[in-house]
């Protein structure tokens, strides 16, 4: 079974999202460098992995709205292009093809049959 392990929330002023969810849930909030898009740490992360510590935990990250965004859920599997592929057989169509995150995995979004956005995630093996 492929699990969720992200989430995306847009926002329109970062500092004002960063303050709102640091100051009511205890989140970290830092910017990425070279990017715009803040990470939002909702739990420990194992340092070489990266990955939450806690079974089940996930964390996320904000983006600048560009338009009408919602929040996003991505889910972990094994091929971006695979389940690309399944993704539109099943009727689904990709809303952004397949890119590479830093050294860190591709990331793929698509709209399934409701008309909800969806992310797919591919770790880079190391």
């Amino acid at each position: 079974m492929d699990k969720v392990v992200h989430f995306e929330i847009p926002v329109d002023n970062p500092a004002r999202a960063k303050k709102f969810y640091e100051k009511t849930f205890g989140w970290k909030v830092d910017e990425v460098p070279g990017m715009p898009y803040w990470m939002a740490t909702t739990v420990d992360v194992d340092k070489q992995t990266r990955m939450p510590k806690e079974p089940g935990a996930i964390n996320g990250g904000f983006f600048k709205r560009q338009g009408g965004e919602r929040p996003v859920v991505i889910i972990d599997v094994k091929s971006v292009d695979a389940y690309l592929k399944k993704v539109q057989a099943a009727g689904g169509r990709v809303t952004l093809p397949k890119q590479t995150v830093g050294d860190m995995g591709f990331y793929a979004r698509f709209v399934d049959t409701e008309g909800n956005e969806v992310g797919l995630w591919e770790t880079i093996k190391k």
